[in-house]
């Protein structure tokens, strides 16, 4: 006989449904293959309708995350200087007494709102995501940080204009004939719109990409039109000259559903194409060739991407961009409008997340591209900022003015926690980290702002460590602090409950149960090849037209859509804003520094995330600087070599890429690559504005002049 020890075990495997945490439009639904209660793989689920068992080169290799040997594992304290990255592990217990007490020192000193929080989409699911803090620093009275990283001018521009509607079904556009790509490049941002698109263009639509690089997406488009960086505006008002003037608009359409066509008709009278070509770089031909073509093809459908509201004018130059579809009646044909933000269809329920009843009334508010001049002094604030906590995020890489965010962050009277899973460039100052779960250990449902999919993640393995999730760690706390809130002792399982608005048309036939048993629901909405929501009007406007001319704006000025203040003011004051769409040029000039830089998302990393992990790093490769050969010439610039990129704001050292993907004076710097890893301890937000946009208070990135020198 043979002893039960001898006998040889069988693994036990199984298949856990999962979802993509990452900042991104796909939301991807994965697989993750787990062997003996540890993951060795992760595929994308082949029976979701649009990402289609593909994972991008972010993710498909996600274990590998979780098991790294650099994560962040124990509460960790610091012994070194701040920056040095010298901790030593303490327990919770210790961790949780240190932030509490030391919060409430601060408080009793300066008042609560010397604390400051700082978060955004490190992941982005509803439970773990976007809010999960919010309600903890409400009742803490500290600072509220303003959230416009992303969209704020987009949303801003589009609710205004045509309301806060989903607009095209992404699935939808491949009934469309003329597709019209601006400011994105979908193969490295939105992969799993491409192969729709592709299939369209299959069918015989034609593909326009407008961007100032030829990029992967622009190579593969029908046409590329490189436009000057930020003269966007300039070019959709010249084409709105031509529609109207050559009669080519639908008269229907705009007579019943919308407003202010006659004002709109006398603002581009004069937005020439030939005025517009002296803006834009672009022929006056091939601008009315532009207007022609998609104002006389149907279905046409114009896909935006994040970049375009990230100059100075960017707000009005999506108030123009809204207004084009109702002017020549895409939104008559299935695949047909403007495909902006898909979120807007999915009824998450925030204010159960957020509670803004929690927070004191007029409680300051600091935007968080302000961060590096609140932590240094350049901003004054009463009280100053004191105590810091940063989880979800890594402003030393994300945000601008990177010089006096790592000078802000090293003073020595400033107490910074950061919880994340790796000790990132901002970790590298706090005094306290604390270890957070990856996705494959945590729960969380995942909305998307790419598609009508919801997406349930449930933990494929055990944490590593004493990794937490934020759900766990604001409970953990919230209870330090002695908040009895009932919302603080919410379980996760509570949590998911309160996520969705169950009862809401878009959820019928979605339950929680239904999720844990396909991992992913459709929300209640016709099929791609039916969905034409604005087919009759039927906008969700003041007025349920398109609104050529806002009332929104007209009464409020610039105001911030509420998913980016946290719900607890609907408005920001901002001055009388002309309510019909107009060019706002950009700001920066070349009088001193002579070529416009642009930071876009990477190929391999998002933001910053995987921006610190090896096979990622291998596929972006190291920080690149990517200049015309004529612009390379004249400064004597070889490919390869260093090179140092410059402005009064700071200075970064990256190799050159000499290349016509990028248009004369223009130079191309992907963002997320870590201070860390780079030649000179800096990256491209080294150079980066901190001025917000005319709409929403977004970026204006995009509105960069630098001058590029050999080193």
């Amino acid at each position: 006989m043979t002893a039960l020890d001898d006998l040889p075990i069988t693994p036990t495997t199984t298949t856990v449904r999962a979802a993509c945490p990452h900042d991104c439009p796909d939301t991807c639904a994965m697989l993750v293959t787990v062997e003996d209660g540890r993951a060795t793989k992760v595929a994308g689920d082949p029976e979701h309708p649009l990402t289609r068992g593909g994972l991008c080169v972010k993710v498909n290799n996600y274990q590998e995350k979780t098991y790294s040997p650099d994560r962040v594992l124990h509460p960790l304290q610091r012994t070194g200087a701040k920056g040095s990255g010298r901790f030593e592990e303490i327990s919770w217990d210790e961790a949780l007494d240190t932030i509490a007490d030391t919060f409430r020192a601060r408080i009793a000193e300066h008042g609560p709102e010397t604390v400051m929080p700082v978060s955004y989409l490190g992941t982005q699911g509803i439970l773990n995501g976007l809010s999960v803090g919010d309600a903890f620093f409400h009742k803490l009275g500290a600072t509220i940080t303003e959230r416009t990283y992303c969209d704020s001018g987009s949303c801003t521009a589009h609710v205004a204009t045509i309301g806060a509607t989903a607009g095209v079904d992404p699935e939808s556009l491949v009934h469309a004939r003329y597709i019209i790509i601006w400011a994105s490049n979908t193969i490295s941002t939105n992969l799993h719109l491409w192969p729709v698109i592709a299939e369209a263009q299959k069918r015989g639509a034609k593909v326009v990409c407008i961007d100032p690089v030829r990029h992967r997406t622009a190579q593969r488009a029908d046409w590329h039109i490189p436009l000057r960086p930020g003269t966007d505006g300039a070019l959709a008002l010249a084409m709105m000259n031509v529609i109207i003037s050559e009669g080519l608009h639908d008269e229907a359409y705009v007579r019943d559903h919308t407003v202010g066509f006659d004002e709109l008709a006398e603002r581009v009278a004069t937005a020439t194409p030939e005025w517009a070509s002296e803006e834009t770089g672009i022929p006056a031909e091939d601008i009315r060739t532009l207007a022609r073509e998609y104002a006389t093809t149907d279905p046409a459908v114009i896909r935006i991407g994040v970049a375009i509201e990230r100059h100075a004018g960017g707000g009005q130059t999506v108030r123009a961009l809204a207004c084009l579809p109702a002017l020549v009646g895409a939104w008559r044909h299935v695949g047909g409008g403007l495909l902006q933000l898909p979120l807007w269809a999915h009824p998450v329920n925030w204010p159960a997340f957020i509670h803004p009843e929690l927070a004191t009334p007029g409680t300051r508010v600091v935007n968080q591209f302000l961060l590096g001049r609140a932590l240094t002094g350049d901003l004054p604030l009463d009280p100053p900022i004191t105590a810091l906590m940063v989880y979800n995020s890594n402003p030393m890489v994300v945000a601008p003015e990177q010089e006096k965010i790592a000078r802000g962050l090293a003073r020595d009277d400033l107490f910074t926690v950061v919880s994340d899973h790796f000790l990132t460039d901002t970790a590298r100052y706090a005094d306290i980290v604390l270890p957070a779960t990856t996705q494959l250990e945590q729960h969380d449902l995942m909305f998307s702002w790419g598609h009508f999919y919801v997406t349930l993640n449930v933990p494929a393995v055990e944490p590593e460590g004493e990794s937490i999730p934020n759900t766990e760690l604001f409970r953990r706390l919230a209870a330090r602090m002695g908040f009895d809130d009932e919302y603080f002792r919410l379980t996760d399982e509570e949590l998911l409950a309160q996520a969705y608005d169950w009862s809401a048309p878009a959820m019928e036939g979605i339950t929680l149960e239904s999720l844990r048993e396909t991992g992913w629901a459709r929300l209640n909405l016709p099929g791609p090849d039916a969905y034409a929501p604005h087919a009759e009007g039927n906008f969700p406007t003041p007025s349920g037209k398109t609104e050529f001319r806002s009332s929104a704006l007209e009464a409020a000025g610039n105001f911030v859509v509420p998913l980016f203040r946290q719900l607890y003011e609907e408005f920001q004051p901002g001055g009388t804003v002309d309510p019909l769409p107009h060019y706002i040029a950009p700001r920066e000039t070349g009088e001193v520094y002579p070529l416009n830089l642009l930071s876009p998302k990477s190929h391999a990393y998002i933001n910053s995330s995987a921006g610190d992990q090896a096979m990622q790093k291998r596929v972006q490769g190291e920080q690149k600087v990517t200049i015309h050969p004529a612009d390379a010439e004249a400064r004597g610039i070889t490919d390869g070599r260093y090179v140092e990129v410059s402005n009064d704001r700071g200075k970064f050292v990256a190799l050159a890429d000499v290349s016509d993907e990028v248009s004369l004076g223009v130079v191309v710097c992907p963002m997320g690559s870590w201070a860390k890893n780079a030649k000179d301890g800096s990256t491209v937000n080294a150079v980066n504005p901190f001025v917000f946009a005319d709409l929403g208070n977004a970026p204006t990135f995009s509105d960069t002049r630098v001058e590029v020198t050999p080193v």
